[in-house]
């Protein structure tokens, strides 16, 4: 038997999702199958989709009877390729279906139906450049302002000052951004010109008998080519695997950039084309390959590789019509584009090009995430522009609105401009880059990416944190650890125990001698062997690990799953090592060296669905057939024979932290098989509920009285310090809730080992609920002891979001820890969603598998882990860090500070904005209500940059407490999540600061007036600036080196700058003593207050930070 079939288990409830290929060839033939008894009759293959009708060929009365006796094939073939056969061809086109039957040198008329195989990734092509970034920036409230104050000067009424002060600074901003994407899109165009110039092999048909390839672009590539793959070669478009170099047909992909998997799949395929003498052969075949549309699902393919033999004649020379060969296919025969081939060389046969691949399709764009500061911030600007509406309009209604009021209240507005500063986007985004720049270089956080530079302020506001178990709080790195077998027990300590009886019991078999009295008398202890003997080679066997010779000699084993490579390298450490495997043939080395042979009949892989998997092996030897299943003790308890232990032994593993599996087995006849080979045939080629018939198969015939040979027991490693990084957590105010796939009993226990639970705690389970009375009750009881920790189960989870969502969310969110297990990943990304939809807080999430992106997407900071699952999370999170203990730096130093600085700098752009606004509204008062400006010019230029930009700045390195104190005390943390940092109440406390200030300012200018008005500018605008650098050293609570040279060399450039600006500034006047004590009188005035305020709130009401100094 050449090539074995993978079955599916599982996947209940989904038609065909468990379409796994028939690859044996005896059965292929169908001697007694089932297309063979319509082989009497015409052709009747109907190919169903939900809802949908497909091409299919037609039976006897939708054609001529005489042209399909005369096997008038070839005809009717062309017109399943365009789509219309029989009754089709008087229906419109098909618009919904993309399923299509593609022969396997299809004409180019069929080819060009298809999408084109290009690799589009650029967001804007040279037309729609300028128009769409120009609406993206312009959604902004700040800049659609700034625009219209700018537009404004161009209005010879509205004109004051340089229009260039307006211009400039909106200007700088876009051609920042525009710069930033256009290069990010250039970026990304020539990574795909890269992907869409690699050039592949086709194989073509030739006349001669030289080679049948040509070196074609990716892009070029279509539906229904032949493309030769070599090792470590990227696949081009999704194609059905055809040949391998491997002589079993089989070869290794690695998936990591479709699914973030590491390890290797096994690829299988189509046996008939496989047993070719060689690829030209192809191109002679006639055959066609049936594809399902195109869907997201990776796991999921259906499809048909029909051989068409070649006519033969009967006795009285009547041409007969053959039936077609019909070979199901499944995603075991598919390589889907952008996997790699990791050995040997392969042909595919493509299938879908373009934006029908699968891994386009799955190319999901998520939504932008916009912090929450920012939208704090966006609320203030329009409470400034409608302050900015108020002053203006109050000064013309102060001046009786004489005149052209209407052109004074928009000179006013332009004058005011300043109270919006543009300067602030600027500070924020050069702020964020900082913060983003100091987590990456944090050599106690190596490897942490901030990949979405506009959150780092976030972190300081989580009040919810909901995290994955496997490989986030555990470290994924599977020991066996305990072999239960009803009467005896193995723990970790007695393994050599086991490795001894092993032995003992492969020799006794190996010299298979007469019963003398003494052996009779061992005869307890050799039950006990031969039994340890059937558990280990039980768990040899039943897996879908293949052993991999490395370059330098060595032996690795390659699986989807961990739990499988730890049992497999523990039956290695007791004796029993794996040294081969394929396809159709396992190999097993004896404690004594001698090897063992069975052939693979059948595999049947583990589903989510199915949670077992199972394999039918055959021994080389002796011939006995062998049924082997592992599982979760949930299903395999109803398949294996009554017994007294499994129940109670499997909770006391679970207790213990343990994953367990249970092993059993049935020893099959030889026409058992049979019997069940040809049941089993006949479902896996129905082409409608193929699943299900394939499933219901298995059960009948192997899925019953398996005798149970032993439990599993499998240690998930805890990570690095998580006990104290979740203590530290719960300690800063955040509520942690724990979602995972895996089982109640695991999941409890890892809570309780990772102290996610506090000692003593009471922990209330909720499982299997069924009724909404149920669910009423469990609401009631948790509405009476919320200070205990909640564990449900997935399913008992959805039917509360079903019945009583916003009562169940209500009471859970006041929870302190929350387990939910048996959790699918769009359950977790909806209960992400809805916490952060009932209680408006911010929701971290953080994972590491392919499976917590959707849960990763929907929180407002996604944090991935790098780890053993690979690099999917990571990708496609907003901050990757590579150990869950990372969390605590994060959050509680670099998400603090953040939050913390941007609120201040926030703050004081804001102030230095208002401040200078708040003056020109006073000069205008007095004089007159006239709308001319008080600074012109370069002065207002440089007031936003070089006299207060550096200091202002530097606010982004300040902090009250050092990094120590701030991981000793995470109480510090919960103070900020409050927000008070940036509230209504600190805005109106920096407004009323402004308008003191600038009045303060202005008046003490008017009062110490001289007779020339420019006094007036250069006494106030250096009293102003004076004032800024001591407000920013009042803000200030830890110097930095940074901060005091920015200040001193502000005040340099200032005084420097004197001298170059003789339109504004006096010099004689500047360097007397009267320009000296006046600046002094009115910066006392302003800022002297201010400073004393501060020191009696600092004794008063000190801040929670200050305590601890």
């Amino acid at each position: 038997m050449s090539n074995i079939p993978l079955h599916s288990l599982g996947r209940k409830g989904k038609t065909r999702a468990g379409y796994v290929p028939l690859n044996d060839t005896q059965d292929t033939d169908m001697p007694t199958g089932v297309l063979r008894a319509v082989g009497t009759r015409n052709v009747n293959l109907t190919v169903k989709a939900k809802g949908k009708q497909r091409e299919r060929y037609t039976d006897a009365d939708e054609f001529d009877e005489e042209a399909t006796l005369l096997g008038n094939r070839d005809s009717m073939l062309e017109e399943v390729e365009e789509g219309n056969v029989g009754e089709q061809s008087k229906r419109p086109s098909r618009t919904q279906d993309k399923s299509r039957t593609i022969p396997l040198r299809p004409p180019e008329k069929l080819q060009s139906k298809f999408p084109p195989n290009l690799i589009r990734n650029q967001k804007y092509n040279i037309f729609t450049f300028f128009p769409i970034v120009i609406y993206e920036q312009f959604k902004f409230f700040f800049n659609l302002y700034f625009l219209l104050v700018a537009l404004s000067q161009f209005v010879p009424a509205l004109k004051i000052g340089f229009i260039v002060t307006y211009v400039a600074p909106l200007a700088f901003v876009l051609c920042v951004t525009m710069g930033k994407e256009a290069y990010d899109d250039y970026k990304r165009n020539l990574r795909d010109r890269e992907a869409n110039s690699q050039k592949y092999l086709t194989l073509v048909p030739s006349s001669d008998s030289g080679p049948h390839t040509r070196s074609v672009p990716s892009s070029s590539l279509q539906v229904g080519d032949l493309v030769v793959l070599e090792k470590n070669q990227r696949v081009p478009a999704d194609m059905v695997l055809l040949r391998t170099s491997d002589a079993s047909g089989t070869c290794f992909i690695r998936t990591d950039q479709l699914d973030g998997e590491t390890d290797w799949k096994l690829r299988v395929a189509v046996p008939a084309t496989q047993k070719l003498v060689n690829d030209s052969e192809l191109l002679d075949l006639d055959a066609e390959v049936y594809a399902d549309a195109p869907i997201k699902d990776i796991h999921t393919f259906i499809g048909t590789f029909t051989i068409h033999t070649p006519r033969t004649h009967s006795v009285h020379d009547v041409p007969m019509v053959q039936v077609p060969t019909v070979e199901p296919l499944s995603a075991e025969n598919v390589l889907w584009s952008n996997t790699v081939l990791a050995a040997g060389s392969a042909v595919g046969f493509i299938v879908y090009t373009g934006s029908e691949t699968r891994a386009v399709m799955n190319t999901s764009h998520p939504e932008t995430k916009v912090g929450l500061l920012d939208l704090e911030i966006n609320r203030l600007a329009k409470i400034l522009c409608a302050v900015t509406f108020a002053l203006s309009f109050g000064l013309v209604a102060l001046n009786g609105f004489r005149g052209q009021w209407y052109i004074y209240v928009f000179r006013f507005l332009i004058l005011f401009s300043s109270i919006i500063p543009i300067s602030l986007r600027v500070n924020l985004d050069m702020g964020k880059t900082v913060y983003a720049q100091q987590i990456m270089n944090d050599s106690e956080i190596p490897g942490t990416i901030v990949r979405t530079s506009t959150l780092p302020e976030e972190l300081g506001r989580i009040e919810y944190l909901l995290s994955d178990k496997t490989g986030t709080l555990t470290q994924n790195e599977m020991e066996m650890k305990k072999l239960h077998m009803g009467t005896m027990s193995y723990g970790f300590d007695s393994m050599d125990e086991v490795a001894h009886q092993l032995a003992s019991a492969f020799a006794h078999a190996r010299s298979n001698s007469i019963a003398t009295g003494a052996q009779l008398a061992m005869r307890g202890r050799r039950d006990m062997s031969s039994r340890l003997r059937d558990v280990v080679l039980s768990l040899a066997l039943c897996h879908n690990v293949t052993p991999v010779t490395n370059d330098d000699g060595t032996l690795t084993y390659q699986a989807s799953s961990p739990d499988e490579v730890a049992i497999v390298k523990w039956t290695e450490s007791v004796g029993l090592k794996l040294v081969f495997r394929d396809r159709t043939r396992m190999e097993l080395q004896t404690p004594t060296h001698a090897r063992l042979t069975y052939d693979i009949l059948d595999i049947f892989p583990f589903t989510s669905e199915s949670k077992r998997m199972g394999i039918v092996v055959r021994d080389a030897h002796s011939g006995e057939v062998l049924f082997l299943q592992k599982g979760a003790d949930v299903v395999m308890a109803r398949i294996v024979q009554r017994n007294d232990w499994l129940e109670e032994e499997t909770g006391n593993m679970a207790r213990e932290g343990l994953r367990t599996l249970v092993v059993a087995r049935k020893r099959l006849t030889s026409q058992q098989y049979a019997v069940f080979k040809t049941a089993h045939h006949a479902a896996s080629i129905r082409l409608d509920g193929r699943g299900e018939a394939m499933i219901s198969v298995v059960a009948e015939h192997l899925e019953h009285d398996l005798e149970l040979l032993g439990l599993t027991g499998v240690e998930d490693k805890l990570q690095d310090e998580v006990k104290g990084t979740l203590e530290l957590l719960r300690n800063g105010g955040i509520k942690i809730w724990m979602l995972t796939g895996d089982k109640i009993e695991t999941a409890r226990c890892i809570a309780i080992s990772t102290k996610l639970v506090a000692r003593n705690q009471y922990i209330h389970e909720v499982a299997k609920l069924k009724t909404s009375d149920q669910v009423r009750d469990e609401l009631e009881f948790l509405q009476s002891k919320l200070d205990c920790c909640l564990v449900i189960d997935g399913e008992s989870l959805q039917l509360c979001l079903n019945l009583y969502k916003n009562e169940f969310i209500e009471i859970t969110t006041k929870l302190s820890a929350v387990v939910a297990c048996r959790c699918s990943p769009t359950q977790k990304a909806d209960v992400a969603r809805l916490i952060r939809h009932h209680t408006k807080k911010r929701v971290c999430c953080i994972g590491d598998g392919g499976n917590d992106v959707s849960m990763i997407q929907a929180a407002d900071v996604g944090v991935g882990i790098v780890g053993k699952e690979g690099k999917q999370a990571s990708l496609a999170a907003d901050f990757s860090v590579t150990q869950f203990s990372y969390l605590t730096k994060l959050l509680m130093w670099h998400g603090r500070n953040s939050y913390r600085r941007s609120a201040k700098l926030a703050q004081f752009v804001i102030h230095r904005g208002l401040i200078i606004s708040i003056m020109q509204a006073v000069f205008s008062a007095i004089f007159y209500f006239a709308p001319i400006a008080l600074y012109q010019g370069w002065l207002m230029v440089g007031y936003a940059t070089i006299y207060t930009m550096a200091p202002v700045f530097s606010l982004v390195l300040d902090r009250d407490v050092n990094e120590d104190l701030a991981l000793i005390y995470p109480e510090l943390y919960k103070e900020l999540t409050k927000g008070r940092a940036l509230s209504f109440k600190t805005f109106f406390q920096w407004l009323m600061i402004s308008v003191y200030q600038g009045a303060a300012i202005m008046i003490m200018s008017l009062l110490l007036f001289e007779t020339e008005f420019l006094n007036i500018v250069s006494i106030s605008f250096t009293a102003l600036v004076i004032n800024e650098l001591i407000m920013v050293a009042l803000e200030i609570t830890t110097w930095h080196i940074y901060m005091v040279i920015s200040e001193v060399v502000t005040l340099f450039f200032y005084v420097i700058s004197i001298a170059f600006l003789p339109e504004y500034f006096d010099l004689d006047f500047v360097v007397s003593t009267r320009f000296a004590w006046k600046v002094a009188v009115i910066v006392a005035v302003s800022a002297l207050p201010l400073y004393v305020i501060k020191l009696i709130r600092s004794r008063i009401a000190p801040a929670a930070s200050s305590k601890l100094l």
